[in-house]
């Protein structure tokens, strides 16, 4: 079979794309507008840490400016249209592919069943947690929490098998995500929540799975394909298997990416848009959870960029800082800088900025647009920054 060359530069310049990132800050907020990013990601990643703003939140500015977390809140639990499942991590996933998923809710007691021991153990613990949903609507596991009058001999609602219950009977399609608060989720039962419907076929779900892989990354190595949606678990040879029978259909070709090892794979439709690569512009910031960065070595043999989470590092030993935010500029990562949100003061801190290399001046000033925009949609009425170019750039407050 014949491999089309590409260049490393087309590969980006699409998966950009693809993610919404080739005019970032600029897109119009609409439920459209999401709707079609979040699809064509593959999903919008969850995440607890707050030290700027939620990951999705931040995600979806890094694309579209500032715009109103309530509105994002609306469509979400309000018109349903998207809900909360594991694709890559627990992401919020686009209405349109629920037939998708609910193929893995279906077969995750297949898939995964790592779960068998805990749940012969619990099996009443499931029951109850289940029953109560139904009897009583929505709740959190707050609600399981063993009474303090019961000390150390709780009975079934001990906090952690109902916990555990919960999270598998989210994934079993059995419960789903009514609401948040706090961003502590209530669960109610899915018929109360999501759209009545069938899941995809057994047999196609392996090639839809991995259509919408290649389609979100534009291009792929082969070690990217179980790497962007990690969820669920296949048994071996089932995406192989697809990738053959997308290749044979010609639905699918493979590609040679100059100065890169190993087989890569597109979508057929996508091959014009490969060899005819378009200008990328803007500058915008990424969080750490942002659907480019899911496969970091994806973005280093893309980008020539090594971006590590150091929220988990000791912090003697982090290099850059406790969330750092990369850098987009034009198509290319070309630095990082670590801040924080100071909510009560009104008041976004860069504690640290790092480029790859020297900056121009358009890389300065894009750089600088970037921080102003994200103290905007932070509500964050001063920046402080420690002395450089982008301070300068920024007319900020010292340090």
């Amino acid at each position: 079979m014949t491999r089309r060359p590409v260049s490393v530069e087309a590969v980006a310049g699409l998966f950009l794309r693809r993610q919404h990132l080739d005019r970032p800050l600029k897109l119009t907020f609409t439920k459209e507008t999401l709707s079609r990013f979040v699809s064509d990601a593959g999903g919008l990643q969850l995440d607890s840490i707050n030290v700027v703003e939620r990951a999705h939140y931040l995600t979806v500015w890094s694309r579209f400016g500032p715009y109103e977390k309530a509105a994002l809140d609306r469509l979400v639990y309000g018109e349903r249209a998207f809900f909360e499942y594991w694709a890559h991590a627990a992401c919020l996933v686009a209405a349109a592919d629920l037939p998708g998923w609910r193929r893995a809710m279906a077969d995750f007691h297949r898939r995964h069943t790592g779960w068998s021991g805990w749940l012969k153990a619990n099996s009443r613990v499931l029951r109850r947690v289940e029953g109560e949903i139904a009897e009583r609507g929505p709740l959190s596991s707050g609600a399981f929490l063993r009474p303090a009058s019961l000390g150390k001999s709780g009975g079934w609602w001990d906090w952690k098998p109902a916990h555990h219950a919960l999270h598998y009977l989210w994934l079993r399609g059995r419960l789903a995500v009514h609401s948040r608060k706090h961003f502590q989720k209530s669960y109610d039962l899915s018929e109360r929540v999501l759209p009545p419907g069938e899941p995809l076929p057994r047999a196609g779900f392996p090639r839809w799975h991995l259509r919408k892989t290649l389609y979100a990354l534009g291009a792929a190595a082969e070690a990217d394909l179980p790497r962007y949606l990690t969820f669920p678990r296949f048994e071996p040879g089932a995406r192989r298997r697809a990738l053959a029978a997308m290749l044979k259909s010609g639905e699918a070709a493979e590609l040679e990416v100059a100065g890169l090892p190993g087989r890569w794979f597109a979508l057929a439709s996508d091959l014009p848009e490969l060899e005819s690569p378009k200008p990328l512009t803007g500058t915008t910031l990424l969080g750490p959870f942002d659907s480019l960065l899911w496969h970091r070595a994806r973005a280093k043999a893309l980008f020539g960029f090594d971006y590590k989470i150091e929220v988990y590092t000791p912090a003697a030993r982090r290099r850059y800082g406790y969330y750092t935010m990369p850098i987009l500029h034009q198509g290319r990562l070309i630095g990082r800088l670590d801040p924080k949100n100071h909510r009560a003061e009104k008041r976004l801190e860069v504690r640290a900025i790092h480029f790859e290399s020297k900056p121009d001046a358009a890389a300065i000033a894009g750089t600088a647009r970037a921080v102003r925009s994200l103290a905007a949609f932070l509500k964050a009425e001063n920046v402080t920054i420690c002395p450089g170019p982008l301070r300068d750039a920024l007319n900020a407050v010292p340090c």
